[in-house]
């Protein structure tokens, strides 16, 4: 599950850093019957301010009163699920680094001593995370050992356990 927002990935302008993070902020800009809005982020370097477009030219009465009434109270969980958006992400030519911005809760320890364990998986958010990593942090092994068990055959799964995954899944670990 998050913890925090991510870090945006994208050059900054005024100088050479390429890290920028989210406090969620927005600003809206109305005028007439058009609305633009932006997601404010902050570079990691110099602290200049950039804006990530999350509609431009939109009108007034296509937008849901919620949703304005979210950005106008700067809501983070706003901030984080337009992060995730691909449209967002798309539009302004960004990258997320989920890097210390996660965390895992297991439910306890006490099923480890098990022969076989069944385990699911469940995310909070779309966090693209090594499916090894989180085996290791899970069940108290490294993670050259939990690729040791997957070339074995002791760690199984339906899907590839090998690079990111962001969706839900099982695996079954065998001792």
């Amino acid at each position: 599950m998050p913890t925090c927002l991510p870090t945006v990935l994208r050059r900054c302008h005024a100088c050479t850093s390429e890290r920028f993070r989210a406090n969620g902020k927005f600003r809206v800009n109305a005028n007439h019957k058009v609305l633009d809005a932006w997601l404010l982020v902050l570079c990691t370097a110099c602290g200049d301010t950039a804006k990530l477009t999350i509609w431009e030219r939109m009108n007034v009465r296509s937008v849901r009163p919620e949703l304005l009434d979210r950005m106008h109270g700067n809501d983070p969980a706003l901030a984080a699920e337009l992060l995730q958006d691909p449209v967002v992400r798309r539009r302004n030519r960004i990258a997320l680094d989920w890097a210390g911005a996660w965390r895992l809760d297991t439910g306890g320890s006490d099923h480890l001593d098990r022969e076989v364990i069944d385990i699911s998986v469940r995310f909070a958010a779309r966090i693209p995370v090594r499916p090894v990593r989180l085996i290791a942090d899970g069940c108290g092994l490294s993670r050259a050992e939990v690729e040791r068990l997957i070339t074995e055959g002791k760690v199984v799964s339906a899907v590839r356990l090998s690079g990111k995954l962001s969706d839900d899944f099982t695996f079954t670990l065998k001792r």
